[in-house]
């Protein structure tokens, strides 16, 4: 195979290879990537889990209402439609990224390793600090060795993660201060993927940091409190949205470390967390239903249509009748109509830094 350049995005770690037809109208489309490959966990997986044994036929992902939207029929994303990563894959002309699960699928344009549940630390990691990983193994260290084994087999001579560490923790009673020790470690697994990543070639590569989590169903649910000061001005957990800020703080100084190891390979932040608070303040102007900003579509009971016990998927829990207007689907996840404006704010962010024209 020709030598290409090479884009990954992490924990939404993706690659994205060069020289494709030009697509008219795309925002990619003078990085002319023809192909893309991405590692990550629910934000990013098009049908890993779900084909998992035994733990994914049985997942709520794995049927409807999951993929109501656009696909009409669950696909194994955790949406009601499409992900970021679909909205990529349309911006640079290329179709859908099929998951490295499915054996009988088309990898000509790339493959998607990403995992629901996943982490970035391993197991046994993550097992020594007292954390389970209940949904699935696929670490960001096996979807590495899934990688690398899809190169080898197609005789590739080429010369998020980690949202769930936390979210693991935090709900199996670490405090703030625990969680924030894990820190350095989650860090440094993203580092070492993207070191491994860039000695297969690429390039290219975009590393996204956490989102503003206290501002999710979820975790408004399960940290709910009576105490006015634990809230900002837009009703967000502020000790939480200010965790995320201390791990992207780390993450920013890591790839800075890493731009200079690596001063030919153009490494960009991909900025989760500005992109959804410019979404979240700005839903008035962008159809949401200002009185659902905090609520989940598919859900049931509390302030913000959530309960851990009563999740999406379950026969009892209802939808929503406009998804599109609603920013979250299930509490945890987005919605398609949310993704797609992310993915349009972060596209022009981070384009200009790509150097595609270079």
């Amino acid at each position: 195979m020709a030598a290409n350049q090479l884009l990954f995005p992490l924990p939404v770690l993706v690659v994205l290879l060069f020289f494709a037809p030009q697509c008219s109208g795309c925002p990619l489309k003078t990085c002319n990537f023809d192909q893309i490959y991405q590692l990550g966990d629910s934000i990013s997986d098009t049908g890993n889990l779900i084909r998992e044994n035994p733990i994914g036929v049985v997942t709520p992902f794995a049927r409807l209402p999951y993929g109501e939207t656009f696909f009409k029929n669950a696909t194994g994303r955790c949406s009601n439609g499409l992900l970021m990563i679909d909205y990529i894959a349309m911006a640079a002309g290329l179709p859908f990224l099929n998951p490295y699960k499915n054996v009988d699928a088309d990898f000509k344009h790339g493959v998607n390793f990403a995992v629901a549940g996943s982490t970035a630390l391993p197991m046994e990691t993550l097992a020594s600090k007292n954390i389970s990983s209940p949904v699935t193994g696929s670490s960001l260290t096996v979807q590495l060795d899934w990688m690398s084994t899809h190169f080898n087999s197609i005789c590739y001579t080429e010369r998020e993660i980690g949202g769930n560490d936390y979210n693991y923790a935090l709900f199996q009673g670490k405090s703030i201060e625990e969680v924030k020790n894990m820190v350095p470690y989650v860090v440094q697994s993203i580092v070492d993927a993207v070191r491994k990543i860039i000695h297969k070639g690429a390039v290219r590569m975009i590393v996204p940091g956490n989102f503003p989590i206290g501002c999710f169903p979820i975790y408004l649910t399960g940290f709910q409190t009576n105490n006015s000061a634990a809230y900002d001005e837009n009703h967000c957990l502020k000790n939480l949205n200010n965790f995320s800020m201390y791990h992207n703080n780390h993450l920013q100084h890591s790839i800075e470390e890493l731009r200079k190891e690596f001063p030919n390979v153009v490494i960009v932040y991909g900025d989760y967390y500005n992109a959804f608070q410019w979404l979240f303040k700005n839903a008035p102007f962008l159809g949401f239903d200002t009185t659902s900003t905090q609520k989940a579509c598919c859900g049931t009971g509390g302030e913000y249509n959530f309960s851990l016990t009563k999740m999406c998927g379950t026969p009892e829990v209802s939808v929503c009748s406009y998804p599109n207007q609603q920013i979250s689907w299930d509490g945890v996840h987005l919605t398609q109509e949310a993704y797609m404006i992310m993915t349009r704010w972060l596209l022009n962010d981070i384009v200009p830094q790509l150097q595609c024209s270079v």
